[in-house]
């Protein structure tokens, strides 16, 4: 291609993916389509690397792996991985090369004997005990999942949140052994006991970084996508100590959240806001919502990411000297 033929080129890269713009729908249509895969051919070290960042959320969480699912069947590019809580369950899971298929069931083990029920009745166990629950039990669940592997042995890189309960300090983990650090990271305050791991009381990251944007930048991400399953606390009325402090847990999230948001390029948000953290059973239904909520957001995912990508491919496509 011609360096003469450049700003024309570059001109019908804007006019395509603007939004509002009056062109001809299919010829608008066609070329943001030969843009996309211009952008899919490019090596890693010609692109920006992208980051997908998986917030907090309990069960709502399960809805990353329906947005996972839309990012896969595109052939959107995903480089590294950063989770939370049950963000990081699921980012660990896929980061660490659990197929799609494996990765739509595990919320069925989300049962009394792994240690990490979140039914009603395993909490109203809770409210009459002393003691808080176990999820000792997810480890091993994990290591049977992924076998014991470190965060170096990862297909794709991955980080994770918790936090020091007796510092406050948000503790990003990218190294060392993967199923104590993520067992840490969905640790949830007031429900499951802190995790000692290296010398330190952990506890769920959703507390610090309920979206850790800044620990998928610390991996080298320079373009996030986010999915993000907040509640919406219309919806629900505490009814109990346990699940009045749990909402107080979700708040602060919220409140963390917006700033956090503020600093990925795409969000996707699907519509989860009125599941319970306790609504196992949901778990089907808000996968579902996930990917609906990705489909949405493809289209305008995929030019974002063109848009950023452009400098780059500029420079692949002027004649070299």
């Amino acid at each position: 291609m011609t360096s003469a033929r450049m700003p024309l080129l570059a001109a019908l890269c804007l006019v395509a993916l603007a939004p509002g713009t009056a062109a001809a729908p299919r010829s608008d249509a066609l070329l943001r389509e030969h843009l996309w895969r211009q952008v899919q051919a490019l090596p890693k070290n010609e692109r920006p690397k992208v980051g997908l960042v998986l917030s907090a959320g309990a069960v709502r969480g399960v809805a990353h792996v329906g947005v996972i699912q839309v990012l896969e069947d595109a052939g959107f590019p995903i480089d590294v991985v950063a989770g939370t809580s049950m963000g990081a369950v699921v980012g660990a899971f896929y980061s660490a090369g659990i197929g799609m298929t494996a990765l739509r069931t595990f919320p069925q083990h989300m049962t009394l004997s792994s240690g990490s029920d979140l039914s009603k009745m395993r909490l109203f166990q809770l409210l009459i005990n002393d003691s808080m629950l176990s999820n000792k039990k997810f480890e091993e669940i994990m290591r049977k999942w992924v076998g014991d592997i470190r965060f170096d042995q990862t297909t794709k890189p991955f980080a994770c949140v918790a936090m020091d309960l007796r510092t406050g300090e948000k503790i990003i983990f990218r190294e060392g052994p993967l199923a104590p650090a993520v067992r840490a990271s969905w640790s949830m305050p007031g429900m499951f006991e802190p995790v000692h791991y290296r010398h330190r009381y952990l506890v769920d990251g959703g507390v610090v970084d309920y979206i850790p944007v800044d620990a998928a930048k610390l991996l080298g991400a320079e373009w996030i996508i986010a999915s993000v399953t907040q509640p919406d606390f219309t919806k629900s009325q505490p009814k109990n100590v346990l699940t009045t402090l749990l909402q107080i847990f979700d708040i602060r999230g919220t409140i963390l959240a917006r700033e956090q948001m503020a600093q990925a390029h795409v969000v996707i948000e699907p519509d989860v806001g009125d599941v319970s953290f306790y609504d196992v059973e949901r778990a089907p239904e808000v996968m579902v919502k996930g990917m609906r909520a990705a489909s949405r957001h493809l289209q305008a995912a995929k030019e974002s990411f063109i848009l950023y990508t452009l400098p780059k491919m500029w420079k692949r496509w002027l004649p070299q000297p």
